[in-house]
């Protein structure tokens, strides 16, 4: 069977939440099922997650290895001149913004809780918890979802780019959604123990198989549950479909 006739099933059709588990089950059998396996200190992953913004996880686990190797506290990081603090962190693209966004974080923190400490955030209900954390400087949605998720173990769905793609390929989200207002669609369609599975392996089958220039429809192992939404070079069948 083609990716076209396949793509034209009843399956590239129904409500986004109805199809949800359809997707995580296929991503699932293709890639395993991805367990928990961060954690640890929240301020380490707040710090980690803007480190990796507009760069790999490579050079910015590097760039967090080399800060924490030259300042093992964070209140040496708050005392240092955002120059040394740009030094450490320079594998991981950005430095100079990288270095300010971090000194910001640390003086906000010190300013409103005496301390420069995340494990209050345990504490609160997620929805409280996302809120101070979005209303630190420079912190974003998809920052705090991810500290939500990885560092807290709390339910949230962190949306990059790969993520933002491949499920407005699906049909899950419109084609229009701005990365934001995927962070306000997906906890309604994913269900709080399914949001680390699908988060992950949707990064993955989009790093792997569903680029952005180059998607291997073929290869894909969710091709019957694709309407291809935007994708170049769609028969007019399949067009007809969005």
């Amino acid at each position: 069977m083609s990716v076209s006739s396949r793509s034209s099933s009843s399956l590239t059709v129904g409500s986004p939440a109805a199809r949800v588990p359809l997707v995580l089950r296929r991503l699932n059998r293709r890639y395993g099922r991805p367990v928990h396996a961060r954690g640890g200190d929240p301020l380490d992953g707040l710090i980690g997650t803007v480190l990796s913004q507009n760069t790999t996880d490579t050079n910015s686990g590097r760039a967090f290895d080399r800060l924490k190797a030259r300042f093992p506290k964070w209140e040496q990081v708050l005392a240092a001149p955002p120059s040394q603090i740009a030094a450490a962190i320079r594998s991981g693209g950005l430095a100079d913004i990288k270095s300010r966004r971090i000194k910001q974080i640390l003086r906000r923190l010190e300013r409103d809780r005496g301390a420069l400490d995340l494990g209050f955030l345990r504490r609160l209900d997620p929805d409280r918890a996302r809120d101070y954390l979005v209303d630190l400087p420079g912190v974003g949605p998809k920052t705090a979802a991810c500290v939500l998720l990885f560092s807290l173990r709390r339910p949230a769905f962190p949306v990059d780019t790969h993520v933002l793609r491949v499920s407005k390929r699906l049909g899950l989200i419109p084609p229009k959604t701005t990365m934001d207002r995927a962070h306000d669609i997906f906890p309604e369609l994913v269900k709080p123990d399914q949001m680390l599975q699908l988060h992950l392996n949707l990064v993955r089958h989009g790093r792997e198989v569903c680029a952005a220039r180059r998607p291997r429809c073929r290869a894909c192992t969710l091709a019957e549950l694709c309407p291809r939404i935007g994708v170049e070079g769609k028969t007019a069948a399949e067009k007809r479909l969005v």
